[in-house]
């Protein structure tokens, strides 16, 4: 498959800048592979396609503050953008304007109450960073920034950032994007899921920066994942296991729960573990683990673009995207939904 077959065309305009007014009212586009057919709706009425005995698997991942602003001693300003940490106290990170920041600069963050040392280049533009303090994540929540996605283009972040660049149920932080198919879930909805008797069963993948890097090669099959710690308990296996046993189905909220599940599911059953995943889906694809997706609309020529081609069929997929740019729908991290069933 060539990459540009993953291209469409997308009105600027047309990238979400801000989330919906409420996270339950974003469009739903309901993809139905078997009937050929699409149909609009509102997120707040998922539970209408589902039915009871099916279960939805949930990236319970939580988003850090990962960028920070700070000086070098000379008063040169320098950006941050943590990646993932190694060790206590020290991370990979991407270091603006690199060029300028020597190994072994000190960088002051919050008027000098945190201080770092910025090391040596690493591969792919990258530079590790030490911390005088092993406990970043606590100074993260108090001197870091929410780190939206580059096409969100903002003079200034919003207070309601914080708070809507996160899903409802985030749990473990380690996250530098977020799992953006879970953003439209509300106490609410879940409520109206329960009433249906739709299960839940939770896992983690910290989503990396790699999530926004699109493929540059000229074959699909060619491009490579960067790799994402994953954790997917016991007792999230063993009640997905009993769906199945029971004939439900398993909705996976998200590419990045997808990819989990896709990695676990082996020998007819779902095994708990954790570790890291470069898995990497794009067509032709049989996927295992998976019966619904759910998931935002994504960049062209992204490796999420691929999964959704090899999930809904590449034609189809297509086809509904050029039926939700027709519509009006608003697309990427802040932008509307499709369920694929």
């Amino acid at each position: 498959m060539k990459t540009e077959e993953l291209d469409y065309h997308l009105p600027p305009e047309l990238i979400a800048q801000h989330p919906a007014e409420r996270r339950d009212e974003s469009r739903l586009l309901v993809l139905d592979r078997a009937a050929g057919t699409l149909r609009c709706d509102v997120f707040r009425n998922i539970a209408d396609y589902l039915r009871a005995g099916d279960c939805i698997a949930l990236n319970r991942t939580r988003v850090i503050r990962a960028r920070l602003r700070g000086h070098k001693p000379t008063g040169g300003e320098v950006e941050v953008f943590l990646l993932h940490e190694d060790a206590p106290g020290d991370w990979v990170a991407l270091v603006r304007p690199s060029a300028r920041v020597k190994p072994g600069t000190r960088v002051a963050f919050a008027d000098g109450a945190v201080q770092a040392t910025v090391e040596e280049p690493l591969p792919e533009g990258r530079r590790r960073v030490r911390f005088d303090a092993p406990d970043v994540l606590a100074i993260l929540e108090s001197v870091g920034e929410v780190p939206l996605p580059p096409y969100i283009h903002r003079d200034h972040q919003e207070p309601l950032d914080g708070e809507r660049y996160q899903t409802v149920f985030a749990q473990t932080p380690g996250a530098v994007a977020a799992p953006t198919a879970g953003l439209h879930f509300t106490p609410e909805v879940f409520q109206s899921l329960d009433r249906a008797h739709v299960q839940r069963a939770y896992l983690t993948l910290h989503v990396g920066y790699g999530t926004f890097r699109p493929i540059q090669t000229e074959n699909v099959a060619d491009h490579t994942l960067e790799p994402e710690e994953f954790d997917l308990p016991s007792e999230s296996a063993d009640h997905l296991n009993q769906t199945r046993a029971t004939a439900g189905r398993v909705i996976a909220v998200g590419t990045t729960c997808t990819r989990v599940l896709e990695t676990q599911y082996r020998d007819g059953a779902y095994h708990p573990g954790h570790g890291q995943t470069a898995h990497y889906i794009y067509p032709p694809y049989n996927f295992r683990g998976v019966d619904i997706l759910q998931t935002n609309f994504h960049l062209p020529k992204s490796s999420l673009l691929a999964l959704v081609c090899a999930f809904a069929g590449k034609d189809f997929a297509l086809e509904a995207y050029r039926y939700a740019v027709e519509q009006r729908f608003r697309f990427y991290s802040y932008g509307d939904v499709m369920l694929i069933l």
